[in-house]
């Protein structure tokens, strides 16, 4: 019943607070999507104020945030429009939107992630101190490579990049491997 979160800073500014007291054994973050851009600037808020990283940093499908998002803004689009495009992005289960009631209870809370995300400016801050990994899918549309590839400014540590088959949502299909990778990196086997 909380209202959503439409601007990044008080979302990480909730969530550093929320994660302090249970930071005290080591962590990693990983993020899809908007959550990859979450994870990093929780990562930073995490560093600035409480002396604190992840381990590692786990980003998919997301541009590196120095790169400036390319696509129109869609978070105040007209019902009509914003449905079209949570059609073709093909992330919101076919079943939300077409049934009347649950659609309006998901619409304000998919515009609040929306508006999040095209919101966000990038400050320039020293590279994180930990390991990054990107993951990618190869026919995303939306993030591609070099998008991805960008994400190795963000550290001053190890950096690696691997894509798999699959659109923006590259994980649903990849699951086993993908957390197989997660793990071996987290074990230091990659």
């Amino acid at each position: 019943m909380e209202p959503p979160f439409t601007r990044l800073s008080p979302l990480i500014d909730a969530l550093a607070q929320a994660l302090v007291p249970l930071l005290d054994k080591p962590f990693a973050f990983f993020g899809h999507s908007l959550g990859a851009l979450v994870s990093f600037e929780l990562a930073r808020e995490l560093r600035r104020h409480y002396a604190v990283q992840p381990l590692r940093l786990f980003i998919s499908a997301d541009r590196a945030p120095q790169i400036p998002n390319r696509d129109p803004p869609v978070h105040s689009l007209p019902e009509a429009e914003f449905l079209l495009e949570l059609n073709r992005l093909k992330g919101t289960p076919r079943e939300v939107l077409e049934d009347e009631e649950l659609r309006q209870i998901m619409l304000p809370l998919l515009r609040a992630d929306f508006a999040v995300y095209e919101t966000y400016r990038y400050l320039t801050e020293p590279p994180l101190n930990c390991p990054i990994s990107a993951f990618g899918g190869l026919q995303d549309e939306r993030v591609i490579h070099g998008d991805l590839e960008a994400w190795r400014d963000q550290t001053s540590d190890s950096f690696s990049l691997r894509m798999f088959p699959g659109d923006h949502f590259f994980l649903h299909s990849t699951q086993p491997v993908l957390l197989r990778v997660l793990c071996q990196e987290l074990r230091g086997d990659a």
